[in-house]
């Protein structure tokens, strides 16, 4: 246990006091960060048209009712005026000595004709006690009780109105006067406010609901003005919307949405007219971008079908080169085989810019069934004779789908994905091709547990002329197009391809839409 004095106490104290002082930062940092809904402008609009029809209402509501009141006070005070003035003649009226007399009653003077019922009247000497009455509802002037008294007494004798509260009665103005002849008695007059505070409390109700009332329907009207008046942006958000859904990235692009302008000398006129210049400018771009890249697609397919023949022969002349009679030098025998070998490459690469190229002009493909299984089987095969240091396996689901498709560019694809993992990964990598079914979909997907791919290479592994050398290759010479040509068949089909990469594990998982159960495999 410590003690005050203890350095084990002091340390205990400013522990707590910290305590003490980060809970509220964390209880503040946790409400900051609770998400706020944003208003909308329709709303914004509307909240700021109530706040100003508040605060006018307010305004107006509030200087109308002071505004009452001070008359109706004023009058009030108009009425204690002539109440004493009806007193004074009274007093005249009555025995000399009075109101100085001892014995002076104040009834004597709110028995003067035309006092009001409710007029409370006193009489206060210089030394002794005020002596105070009033005039009931039915007319009679009863003597007022002794502890209402000195609410009247201590009314300031200077000829101005007062408001005080004399108890249970509430509140009165009153007067209080006095003539040298009264022997200093002064004599106070005081009139109800009740009725002035009813009234003004009925005025402030009355304004009060007008208020209100104006309020709802001002809202009500204000909703469907603003929503008249922001129609138009609600167009030129639907538009906006539409477009963002169009295929804006490939194709002859048909960018016919337009917003309906209106009255341009409004601000959401302008805006309509401004974004319908700004969807023709780009459709105007999108256009001539489209142009561009024809232009380009068919010069690739042009100069990849004019290539092949030169290739061809090229070729083939090597090839008869090497089957001349005589024995030529190993010299040219080494030239020869690099002429077969890198005709046969640039063959495979105009081949496969052929291809592309045909692909990016929408070209119809084959339409039959499928059987993805048997493909990839062969495929495998056929890998596993290419890259015999390679372990491979096929996984088939006991349902294998079918796909309605052309075979031959599905068979690429399958091809491309096993040479793709066979060239860049080292020998004795596992190589694992599954095919099975997800819902609607045939899924095939083609693993290695190879040393993986770099980060910065996969959002661009499908782009044409990519290569993944310098991360996963033990030997150059890829095209960077294989990939490409799998991303462009697969979308051909209506499918998707994607890749997940880390480092012992690589997979490529392509998604196609599975035949119906009806179609059968011919």
């Amino acid at each position: 246990m410590t003690k005050p004095g203890d350095p084990g106490h002091a340390a205990m104290a400013r522990e707590e006091a910290a305590a003490h002082v980060e809970a509220p930062v964390e209880t503040a940092v946790t409400d900051a960060a609770l998400p706020r809904h944003p208003m909308t402008l329709r709303r914004r609009l509307l909240v700021i048209v109530a706040a100003l029809l508040v605060a006018v209402s307010a305004v107006i509501g509030i200087a109308t009712v002071a505004i009452f009141h001070g008359a109706s006070v004023a009058r009030l005070d108009a009425d204690l005026g002539a109440a004493m003035s009806r007193a004074e003649v009274g007093i005249s009226d009555q025995p000399p000595g009075f109101p100085g007399d001892p014995s002076a009653e104040p009834g004597l003077i709110l028995n003067v004709p035309g006092q009001a019922a409710g007029t409370l009247a006193a009489l206060v000497p210089d030394e002794g006690e005020a002596t105070a009455g009033y005039i009931t509802e039915r007319g009679r002037v009863l003597p007022l009780p002794s502890e209402l008294t000195g609410s009247l007494a201590a009314v300031p004798v200077d000829g101005e109105p007062h408001s005080i509260d004399v108890g249970r009665l509430g509140d009165y103005r009153a007067l209080a006067t006095v003539r040298p002849e009264w022997d200093g008695v002064a004599i106070v007059l005081a009139l109800p406010l009740a009725d002035v505070n009813a009234q003004t409390a009925q005025l402030a109700r009355t304004v009060a609901l007008v208020a209100l009332a104006g309020l709802a329907v001002a809202l009500a009207i204000g909703s469907a003005v603003v929503r008249r008046a922001l129609s138009p942006l609600a167009d030129v958000t639907a538009t906006a919307q539409r477009v963002s859904e169009l295929p804006l990235d490939r194709g002859d692009v048909a960018l016919g949405e337009r917003v309906p302008t209106g009255d341009e000398r409004t601000e959401v006129g302008r805006l309509g007219a401004a974004f319908n210049r700004m969807l023709g400018h780009v459709a105007s771009a999108l256009s001539a971008r489209e142009r561009s890249e024809q232009k380009v697609r068919r010069f690739v397919a042009d100069a990849s079908h004019e290539l092949r023949t030169p290739l061809a022969s090229i070729r083939g002349y090597a090839e008869l080169t090497r089957l001349h009679g005589g024995e030529l030098p190993p010299d040219v025998v080494h030239a020869i085989g690099r002429i077969e070998s890198e005709s046969v490459r640039m063959t495979e690469l105009v081949e496969d810019l052929l291809l592309l190229a045909r692909l990016d002009e929408g070209r119809e493909l084959a339409a039959r069934p499928v059987d993805l299984g048997r493909i990839v089987v062969e495929a495998v095969g056929d890998a596993q004779a290419a890259g015999p240091g390679h372990a491979w396996e096929v996984r088939l689901a006991d349902d294998a789908p079918v796909v309605i498709g052309d075979e031959a560019r599905l068979r690429q694809v399958v091809t491309n994905l096993l040479a793709n993992a066979r060239v860049h990964t080292p020998e004795g990598t596992n190589v694992v091709a599954t095919i099975g079914r997800d819902g609607d979909d045939a899924v095939l997907t083609v693993a290695d547990d190879g040393p993986g791919i770099e980060p910065r290479l996969v959002g661009s592994l499908f782009e044409r002329f990519v290569r993944g050398d310098s991360s996963r290759s033990r030997r150059a010479g890829s095209t960077g197009l294989g990939l490409a040509i799998v991303r462009a068949v697969v979308e051909a089909h209506h499918g998707a391809v994607e890749v997940s990469s880390e480092p012992g594990s690589t997979t490529f998982t392509v998604r196609l839409p599975a035949a119906p159960a009806s179609v059968l495999v011919a």
